[in-house]
């Protein structure tokens, strides 16, 4: 899928207002909330969890591939900066992040591994880039873990949802991927505020790695 989405990112703090007052913006606060020292934030979009970091975070850096999307994101950080942390934005695939291995203390992704194009990949950057004793703190929808008749709309519905949600796969298994990377996970299945049925299963908790 391509990396430019110039209206989805027109669209996206609309599309998502609804569910934000409905209770995703809680849930992102919960998670963003337990960030502390160097922070990597994957794939912040718009800049929607930026007002929910605390002063436990040393040092913000935000990543953003789509162009179009870090643009805002860039004018959210001016017009209303986070107040704890001072914050930079870095164009750049998660598959690829130009970071030094074991640099950050905190990995932050909301809503981002269902858009990523090499999940194994990303996961193994993931890996890479979080120092001992840090922590990936996650709040994904994921594939419907009953594998029931919603899993099976969620895989025939993946490829027109991909084309209008930005490259968004509703049917991605995401915690088993990141207990093949070397993550011990912590999760609470929740529900999706206002979301539709196929991205409803939701995934919020806290990642380290083994050993």
């Amino acid at each position: 899928m391509p990396t430019e989405h110039r209206f989805f990112a027109a669209i996206y703090d609309r599309l998502m207002a609804g569910s934000e007052d409905a209770g995703l913006a809680e849930m992102r606060a919960e998670t963003v909330g337990r960030a502390s020292g160097r922070t990597l934030e994957l794939g912040a979009g718009t800049g929607l969890n930026l007002e929910h970091y605390t002063d436990a975070v040393s040092e913000l850096v935000l990543t953003e591939p789509d162009p179009h999307m870090a643009k805002r994101l860039r004018r959210r950080l001016t017009e209303n900066p986070p107040a704890a942390v001072a914050a930079e934005v870095v164009e750049a695939p998660a598959e690829s992040l130009p970071f030094e291995d074991a640099s950050f203390d905190s990995i932050v992704s909301t809503l981002v591994l269902c858009t990523v194009e090499d999940p194994d990949r990303v996961a193994g950057e993931l890996a890479r880039l979080l120092r001992p004793g840090g922590r990936l703190l996650y709040l994904e929808h994921v594939r419907d873990p009953d594998e029931g008749r919603l899993a099976h709309w969620q895989d025939r519905l993946e490829r027109p949802w991909g084309w209008f949600a930005a490259g968004c796969h509703p049917n991605r298994s995401t915690e088993p991927t990141l207990e093949k990377a070397g993550f011990d996970i912590e999760t609470t299945m929740e529900e999706f505020p206002k979301g539709p049925p196929i991205v409803r299963p939701l995934a919020r908790g806290s990642a380290s790695l083994q050993g």
